[in-house]
């Protein structure tokens, strides 16, 4: 272990403390309890006990407390969904985030979704910022507007072609606001299908319902842009029929006449002039194909939204943390567009203090929830999350061998316990070794899922 490490140049400080963390007692089981938690880079300490009880009897059923634990502590996940914070708990948060999304599309009765959702119309549509000045890209033909041939890892992609023209106000601006377009989106949405279909609004909502599952991605200029499954259903949800008039044609063209119509109004503050923020032009509109019969695949859908789910605004250069003074900017290696709009961010601040545009910096603006979905889209993150936790349970139960002697069913134990914070994080050379169970376990998931698919494709084709 000490001889892999020192191979892959592992700094003499992190080799010293990953021998100390491989020989102190209890080793063994500070390794399980980080793999419990899927190799989180960054676990919450916990100190305390908990006993289960029978309800009826009052006997103690299983006792458990961190005494004899390595030192004293019991590690658990951090749950932090950001791939830059933590890259073991964002796979987990990315895998539940596909699931929810796929059964969007393709229908899962385990997750209340029946398979005829297939047969409903279904989008991907992609709504994207506007303009605010001229960047470095890389168009379909020809070069960059700087006379360029750019890389895709070139740094100067996305940043301004005249930074002193550039509105970076209006970008952020729009960061900030990109929750209100698109929650002003859907109730435009519904309005024009029910103009299309010939319905008020009401008679619409007796025979059709519009579902949506969204993820949020920042493109390279650091503006904000949104990804959705967008479906119709029958009055009753996904378990109904759509009527014969809620077409892919008719749907499409109501998502860009209501990207169109969108607009929300920033009032004049301080220095700022007013302004009325709007989508992009460039509005996207896919047909989801089903098994692999349309260039865009159920999957493809699924994966794409769920690899978005775990990014935040890194790509532009920025910083995953809160930016608690304007000075600390000189202390960070930021590219210089990233600068502005986080300095943009600070400026406005003052003018719109409610907005909390300085808080958000980090982010570029952006406050909103990264991934959302519609009640009846599909499950829910929660509901996943409950699954996996029920299912760790019933192998506690059985390891702890007293299922058969007691009632399985809700209110059949009692659980007192006491937890107190104890810290969060793990050491230089515990950090080491949590990447690499993470590595393993990760691949052994792979390897195991690429393995399910195969034998499904077998069993499909038989």
């Amino acid at each position: 272990m000490a001889g892999a490490a020192a191979s892959m140049g592992v700094s003499p400080v992190t080799l010293a403390d990953l021998l100390r963390v491989a020989n102190a007692p209890g080793f063994d089981r500070w390794q399980e309890q980080v793999r419990r938690t899927g190799g989180c880079a960054n676990p919450i300490r916990l100190m305390g006990q908990t006993v289960t009880r029978d309800a009826k009897t009052g006997d103690v059923l299983y006792s458990y407390s961190t005494e004899h634990e390595p030192g004293g502590m019991l590690r658990v996940a951090c749950g932090n969904r950001r791939a830059s914070r933590c890259p073991a708990c964002a796979w987990t948060y990315a895998g539940d985030t596909y699931h929810l999304i796929r059964a969007g599309i393709t229908g899962d009765e385990r997750k209340d979704v029946p398979e005829t959702v297939r047969d409903h119309p279904r989008v991907f549509a992609t709504l994207t910022a506007p303009s605010f000045g001229p960047v470095h890209n890389r168009p379909d033909s020809g070069c960059c507007r700087c006379g360029a041939l750019h890389t895709d890892d070139d740094p100067a992609l996305g940043t301004a072609l005249d930074p002193e023209r550039y509105d970076y106000a209006g970008a952020v601006l729009f960061n900030n606001f990109a929750g209100d377009l698109w929650r002003r989106f859907t109730i435009y949405l519904r309005r024009e299908i029910a103009a299309r279909a010939g319905l008020t609004q009401s008679a619409m909502r007796e025979v059709c319902r519009v579902s949506f599952g969204k993820v949020a991605e920042f493109q390279k200029r650091g503006a904000v842009h949104f990804h959705a499954v967008v479906r119709l259903d029958g009055s009753a949800g996904p378990d109904s029929a759509p009527p014969a008039w809620a077409t892919v044609a008719l749907l499409d063209g109501a998502i860009r006449a209501a990207a169109a119509r969108v607009s929300v109004p920033v009032p004049p503050a301080g220095a700022f002039a007013g302004r009325e923020l709007r989508w992009g032009s460039q509005i996207d509109v896919q047909v989801i194909g089903a098994l692999g019969h349309e260039e865009l695949t159920e999957q493809a859908v699924a994966s794409y939204v769920a690899k978005y789910s775990t990014k935040a605004a890194e790509t532009t250069g920025t910083v995953d943390r809160r930016i608690g003074e304007l000075s600390e900017l000189d202390k960070l290696p930021l590219p210089d567009h990233t600068r502005r709009l986080i300095e943009a961010c600070w400026a406005l601040d003052e003018a719109y203090p409610d907005r909390l545009l300085a808080r958000w910096a980090h982010m570029l603006g952006f406050r909103g929830h990264f991934s959302t979905k519609s009640r009846q889209y599909s499950t829910t993150l929660g509901a996943l999350r409950q699954v996996r936790a029920d299912y760790r349970a019933r192998q506690e139960r059985r390891e702890r061998e007293f299922s058969e002697d007691l009632d399985d069913t809700e209110g059949s134990t009692l659980v007192l316990a006491h937890w107190t914070y104890a810290g969060q994080g793990h050491t230089p050379g515990e950090s080491w070794l949590a990447a690499s169970i993470a590595r393993d376990l990760r691949l052994n998931r792979e390897t195991a899922r690429e393995a399910l698919a195969d034998l499904d494709d077998r069993e499909m084709w038989a």
